[in-house]
């Protein structure tokens, strides 16, 4: 089966990993030419590394049906991997919507709203498919419908996650879904302890890691995720759902730093 990938950044590289490792076409659509070949780049990396520890048998031939022209027809699901802007994702799955004309339209958007995304689209196709970073590693996917979206096509989003080997939570659509509501609820309680002296981010994350089994602390998981990702994530649920979510200081004045976590070496930790 065919699928579309909207943005080949972290994100859409990964879900393109998963698609294709998972035995599917996969169309790469980028802004550029130049975008575009990072993206395959990435794919390439990251389907050799595969490889590398036993989870492919051959890198090369999996990443042979990876392309970067035009969006086929046939195309049975679009997942978009844009930045989080409502309108920008609207353009890129509205000229989805148009060239594939029978695709499920997925929105990657860890906190936005679906039911806004689809406004103006055939909303009865638009959902959220929301997966976690690093893709080919991160087991979950959140299934984000909203009242207009037809259920067969949550069952159809559902089944393609499953036959990526994910394992599938459904969450009515509201602010922040389940994942990023709960993970930012912690971050920012995690931040604030920072911010008040109580214990380091080395110890906060270690209690967490070793008193909760986190695979890895909320520190770290900001850091990973990026601070200004999380800022603006923050903000985002601190306009919808109250000042539980506001932001600390701290992640503010990092931000404007620009420790920004591990892509640009520092965060609550360096890299």
């Amino acid at each position: 089966m065919k699928a579309v990938v909207i943005g080949g950044g972290t994100m859409g590289a990964g879900i393109a990993h998963v698609l294709l490792a998972s035995g599917h076409d996969v169309t790469l659509s980028e802004a550029d030419a130049d975008r575009a070949e990072q993206g395959r780049d990435a794919i390439r990396r990251s389907l050799a590394k595969a490889q590398e520890k036993g989870k492919l048998a051959d890198a090369d031939a999996v990443f042979a049906r990876l392309s970067t022209g035009d969006l086929p027809e046939d195309a049975e699901l679009v997942v978009e991997a844009v930045p989080e802007n409502v309108p920008l994702k609207q353009k890129v799955l509205g000229f989805a919507a148009e060239r594939c004309p029978n695709a499920v339209l997925a929105s990657n958007t860890s906190s936005l709203s679906i039911a806004e995304i689809a406004a103006g689209l055939p909303g009865e196709r638009v959902l959220g498919m929301h997966f976690f970073n690093p893709v080919p590693v991160q087991q979950l996917v959140e299934l984000v419908h909203h009242e207009g979206v037809d259920p067969a096509n949550v069952a159809k989003a559902r089944a393609w996650s499953e036959q990526m080997g994910k394992t599938v939570i459904e969450v009515r659509d509201s602010p922040g879904f389940a994942t990023s509501r709960l993970g930012v609820a912690v971050g920012m309680e995690a931040i604030r302890m920072v911010e008040e002296g109580v214990a380091s981010a080395a110890d906060i994350d270690t209690g967490m890691k070793l008193g909760y089994r986190w695979p890895m602390g909320p520190l770290e998981l900001t850091d990973l995720v990026g601070l200004d990702v999380r800022l603006a994530i923050a903000e985002h649920l601190a306009g919808e759902l109250g000042p539980r979510f506001e932001p600390p200081r701290l992640l503010r004045d990092k931000v404007a730093r620009g420790e920004l976590g591990k892509k640009s070496g520092q965060g609550f930790f360096t890299w």
